[in-house]
C-alpha cells in the first residue's frame, strides 16, 4: 500500500522562513531512518503558496490565480510517498517524525494512494496497459 504523508504549511512556512539547522539536521535523520526500513519512495518540501498558481476550472474556462493563498491550515509545506503494509503502520511512522513546525502545533495528514486494481471494471485492459506505459 502507498500513502501520501502530507506536511501542512504554518504561518511561518508560507512566509518562507527556513527551517533550523537543528530541524534539518533531525529530519535528515528520520529520512535515512525511512529509507533504511525501504518504506520511503519520495519526498520534498514546498516553497510557498506565494511563489505557486491555482488553475481553476468551470466547464471549458480556465482561470490562473498567482499565489500566495490565504488558506494556511489548507496549504502543503511538504510531502513523502511511502510504501507500507497498513494505514496503521504508516501512523506508527509519523508518530516517530520530528515536529516539522517547531514552537508552533503541526499536522501530518496520511492519505492512500489509489493503485490500478482500485478501479474495478471502469479501468479495462485498453485503459490499464496506457497507465502502465505511462507510469511503469
Amino acid at each position: 500500500m502507498r500513502f501520501m504523508i502530507i506536511i501542512k504549511a504554518s504561518a511561518d512556512s508560507e512566509a518562507g522562513v527556513m527551517p533550523s539547522q537543528e530541524l534539518l539536521t533531525a529530519m535528515g535523520n528520520y529520512n535515512e531512518e525511512l529509507a533504511k526500513a525501504g518504506i520511503l519512495l519520495s519526498g520534498d518540501g514546498l516553497q510557498p503558496s506565494s511563489k505557486g498558481a491555482r488553475v481553476r476550472f468551470a466547464g471549458d474556462k480556465r482561470t490562473v490565480i498567482d499565489g500566495p493563498f490565504i488558506e494556511t491550515k489548507e496549504l502543503i509545506a511538504g510531502f513523502w510517498i511511502w510504501q507500507v503494509k497498513s494505514k496503521e503502520e504508516a501512523i506508527e511512522w509519523v508518530k516517530r517524525c520530528p515536529n516539522p513546525m517547531p514552537g508552533t502545533e503541526a499536522e501530518i495528514e496520511i492519505r492512500q494512494v489509489f493503485e490500478l486494481d482500485d478501479f474495478g471494471a471502469q479501468l479495462t485492459p485498453e485503459l490499464r496497459e496506457q497507465e502502465e506505459r505511462v507510469f511503469g
